[in-house]
């Protein structure tokens, strides 16, 4: 286990708005930025601190790079971080190897997230969820058969999120919480709102919509090449993603 001088931000002000912005991703503990398309820990701070206690028990069924991990490590709160992809297994059993004041139970599993059976019925205080935004990033590059980071087609990715929504209503405790994470997308030179296609699966499921936070997206890749590209063929970029909170 590594020794880590600054484990937690220097700044930290819990957000009371539904308008959230990180210019500066988070820099403590064992954080960066390698992952791509992984949240910022900002956001997974934010989260846990308003959702849930210390203690309390996480499910994140696509773990990705590992933050909510680190940050379930930090605040002191039980995990099951889940993935469909090896490597995202390895970088957040990786990513764990830290010594911190706490010592929660934390376990790091490859697992499909539309099928939690390893999980009993309303067993989880809390749920937060970064899925991908349909084959926006090929996680696996089409090497994992039941990846959905393959689906090109919006409503059958949507079809398999409905599946993930279920499972997550399923082990969510009553009165709890749930949070996903989701941008849209553009076809064709037209917008898809991919977020909101999502969140009607949720809310079919049986979800009631607590929050729709606007997160702003800073640095994005390539953003100099698709800012002479959007005034050459006059369509705005994405800037934002939508940050759902769910009740059960």
């Amino acid at each position: 286990m590594a020794k880590i001088k600054k484990l937690h931000p220097e700044e930290f002000e819990q957000e009371c708005t539904t308008v959230w912005s990180f210019k500066r991703r988070g820099n403590w503990a064992t954080h960066n930025s390698k992952y791509r398309g992984n949240w910022a820990p900002e956001v997974v701070r934010n989260l846990l601190l308003r959702y849930s206690k210390e203690r309390d028990c996480i499910l994140d069924p696509m773990i990705g790079g590992g933050t909510t991990a680190v940050e379930c490590k930090l605040l002191n709160r039980h995990l099951l971080a889940l993935d469909i992809n090896p490597h995202a297994i390895e970088l957040t059993k990786k990513a764990l190897e830290f010594e911190c004041e706490y010592n929660p139970k934390i376990r790091v599993e490859l697992n499909d997230a539309r099928d939690l059976s390893l999980l009993k019925d309303e067993s989880i205080d809390f749920v937060l969820n970064h899925p991908p935004y349909a084959d926006i990033i090929k996680y696996s590059e089409k090497q994992i058969e039941q990846d959905i980071s393959n689906i090109h087609d919006l409503e059958k990715f949507c079809d398999e999120m409905q599946k993930v929504a279920h499972e997550l209503y399923r082990v969510l405790k009553k009165d709890k919480y749930c949070a996903i994470l989701i941008g849209d997308t553009r076809r064709n030179k037209m917008y898809q709102p991919l977020a909101f296609m999502v969140m009607q699966r949720f809310l079919k499921a049986g979800f009631e919509l607590k929050e729709d936070i606007i997160k702003q997206q800073h640095n994005c890749k390539a953003t100099g090449f698709w800012v002479k590209k959007s005034k050459e063929a006059n369509f705005l970029l994405i800037m934002h993603e939508h940050l759902f909170v769910f009740k059960k």
